[in-house]
């Protein structure tokens, strides 16, 4: 049996699981926080970072013999970062991380010089916010001159790491999923747009060659080989084992709705952003800046934890007796609605009760991620199975109403790092050398099937849809 092992860097940990390279079944697994210097505040933490703390949280991870045995090595990290380093392969600065927000204003900046959303949309597919390494590096040439005029290459977190496991060669690569996040690379024609880079900079620098999905990145001195690695994305939907007609939904603070298509997609509008996948073929994205948060925020309105609120919510009905909960708490991008507020609609009497806000709070949060694949199969894109994944797709009111709201079946994958396990996959697929990836199970996934109540999800989003209508009829996706 060959074992090979994914390591996923997110933002503040990272992740290592060990597999069996046929079956992708987990034999061992460990995850370490990364380092917070001393006199750091935790908000730096999460914003910028020596990439050198990297390491250490990986050489805490992989304590215990997690790798023993290991023959091939796949890396996932967070995506949009930017590691700068001089020409001499020197580090210029900390680290940005996608979660930086300073180059909110330099995002803004660099669209109007392309000539608006729709102009970025034709040139990489998506429209570029402060998360895109092409706004990091208009904000460094804005904010830090003296660093930007150093600056020689850059690295995503991925490829910097894949640099590092292999001692350091001459050759920097990453991979077509991950260059899709920059902002400089269009999954349309699968180039670098350096001219990008230098409206961006000011100047041209070297970029890392992008790798295909099976090709490896190389081998360790000791002879270990490592895959071409990926972004955190790209790596759970191989980690899930997402196909065509699959949906992969996220439920964090904030929304994200994915799906595996075959075609890259150009939305003028900027709501859906076209990434590439790490096996060939696209990841059609769209967010909503409202999930989690809205269960959270009613659950603390109530008196109650996230459990308490699930367990209000099953015992209401359908359409929660007229209550429609709007959760655009923080404003909405798709809708694309920046200053709009929460809005409760249809108390009565009868309706004003306990359970009946709670599961008005669980469909509202549900309709917005309807409305979110809506925007997807609005372009084409096949959904025909929905990945629920976070702790809030663990819920049982979330379980037992997604089906019914989002039309189709749900999967409920067991609990796991699913970006360290896309990273196993896709090394087993660089060791085994294979026109497509292995075909690993999921094993413990549950799935939920709308059934005969499928009518009464159709009667909740008519409701919500009339609402959001009337409060909202200028909206636009």
């Amino acid at each position: 049996m060959a074992i090979v092992a994914g390591i996923d860097c997110s933002t503040q940990y990272t992740k290592i699981v060990a597999c069996d390279a046929d079956t992708g079944g987990v034999l061992r697994d460990n995850r370490a926080p990364h380092p917070v210097p001393a006199g750091s505040e935790e908000t730096s933490r999460t914003s910028e970072i020596d990439p050198q703390l990297w390491l250490h949280s990986l050489g805490a991870a992989a304590t215990g013999g997690i790798l023993e045995g290991v023959r091939a090595i796949g890396v996932s990290a967070q995506q949009h970062g930017m590691v700068g380093l001089d020409a001499g392969g020197v580090l210029v600065r900390p680290a940005l991380l996608w979660n930086d927000p300073r180059a909110s204003g330099a995002a803004a900046t660099l669209i109007d010089a392309l000539g608006g959303p729709g102009a970025w949309a034709q040139a990489i597919g998506a429209v570029p916010d402060a998360s895109y390494t092409v706004a990091k590096l208009r904000w460094l040439a804005e904010f830090e001159p003296g660093s930007a005029a150093r600056l020689a290459e850059v690295l995503l977190p991925h490829d910097w790491l894949v640099w590092q496991l292999l001692g350091h060669p001459r050759r920097r690569t990453t991979d077509r999923g991950d260059a899709s996040g920059t902002g400089y690379w269009s999954p349309v024609t699968g180039q670098y747009r350096t001219d990008l880079v230098k409206l961006a900079l000011g100047h041209e620098v070297r970029l890392p060659e992008v790798l295909g999905p099976a090709e490896p990145a190389g081998e360790t001195p000791e002879g270990l080989l490592i895959s071409a690695g990926t972004g955190d994305n790209m790596a759970a939907a191989l980690g899930l084992g997402a196909g065509p007609g699959d949906a992969v939904v996220s439920l964090g603070t904030t929304g994200t709705v994915f799906a595996v298509h075959d075609e890259p997609l150009v939305d003028p509008g900027g709501t859906i952003s076209s990434f590439a996948d790490a096996t060939g073929r696209h990841l059609p994205l769209v967010g909503t800046l409202n999930a989690v948060q809205v269960l959270r925020c009613t659950a603390a309105l109530l008196g109650v934890d996230l459990e308490g609120l699930s367990e209000l919510a099953l015992q209401s009905s359908p359409g929660s007796y007229g209550l429609v909960l709007l959760p655009y708490l923080e404003g909405e991008r798709t809708p694309y609605l920046p200053h709009a507020a929460g809005t409760l609609s249809g108390l009565r009497a009868e309706s004003m009760r306990r359970e009946h806000v709670a599961r008005a709070a669980v469909e509202g949060m549900l309709c917005g991620i309807a409305d979110a694949l809506d925007v997807l199969r609005g372009r084409g894109v096949a959904v025909r199975r929905v990945f629920l994944v976070g702790s809030a797709g663990r819920l049982a009111a979330v379980q037992h109403i997604a089906p019914l709201v989002l039309g189709v079946p749900v999967v409920i994958p067991p609990p796991g790092d699913y970006a360290a396990r896309g990273g196993a996959r896709q090394a087993a697929w660089a060791l085994a050398g294979t026109a497509e990836p292995p075909q690993w199970e999921l094993p413990d996934a549950v799935t939920v099937e709308p059934g005969e109540d499928v009518a009464f999800g159709q009667a909740v989003r008519q409701q919500y849809a009339s609402v959001r209508e009337q409060m909202h009829p200028e909206e636009r996706y």
